[in-house]
């Protein structure tokens, strides 16, 4: 077995809006690295299972990078995404109102694409290309 580091080519970034409460963070953070996982199946690595013989679910099979950033800059990364067409989740303000799935997709939907707010933005896809879309965030700390 190699002990070499594994290289990615690919990323995994969330960008949250830096106004958010820790709760808040946490919570969009939660729902927007779900999206990828359901959407893009190459990023989930193989189920888990410990000494014991017990499973456990399979999880991202690379780190997740989360950044930070203004509103603007969190509106020109959405536009670059849009522009690159890479997989992408999306959280809006509105969302922190709605308490199930249905009206979650109901308080996007009602929204025009320019008129988003949005306070979080998950992203998966080439290392150069995710870089360029969270261009002028900063790794949260």
């Amino acid at each position: 077995m190699s002990t070499e580091p594994i290289r990615f080519d690919t990323k995994i970034a969330v960008l949250l809006r830096e106004d958010l409460e820790p709760w808040q963070r946490l919570n969009v953070t939660a729902f927007l690295v779900s999206g990828l996982g359901t959407h893009v199946p190459e990023v989930v690595g193989e189920p888990y299972e410990d000494a014991d013989g017990v499973p456990y679910l399979p999880m991202f099979r690379q780190p997740v990078m989360v950044f930070e950033a203004t509103k603007e800059t969190l509106t020109t990364a959405h536009a670059r995404v849009l522009s690159r067409a890479l997989p992408r989740a999306l959280f809006t303000s509105d969302l922190f109102t709605t308490g199930n799935d249905r009206d979650n997709r109901a308080a996007v939907g009602a929204v025009p694409t320019a008129a988003l707010d949005l306070v979080g933005l998950a992203v998966y896809g080439p290392r150069n290309a995710v870089d360029k879309v969270v261009k002028g965030a900063r790794m949260h700390p």
